[in-house]
């Protein structure tokens, strides 16, 4: 499973973060992004409840 954080949709709400600090973190501007591309199989779960819970869908499973 990979994700990605669309930059121009976050708004920083934090739902990822909280859900799935493993996979993302927050960038230098302040939004969410991806630690690595590759979830590890531990963090799926998580990852794929902060995709679905992401309120501007700005998370994409690739």
């Amino acid at each position: 499973m990979r994700v990605e954080v669309d930059q121009d949709l976050c708004i920083s709400c934090g739902l990822c973060v909280d859900e799935c600090p493993e996979v993302f973190e927050w960038n230098d501007d302040g939004k969410a992004e991806e630690k690595a591309k590759e979830v590890p199989e531990n963090s799926q779960t998580e990852a794929k409840q902060a995709v679905e819970g992401c309120p501007t869908d700005a998370i994409k499973e690739l």
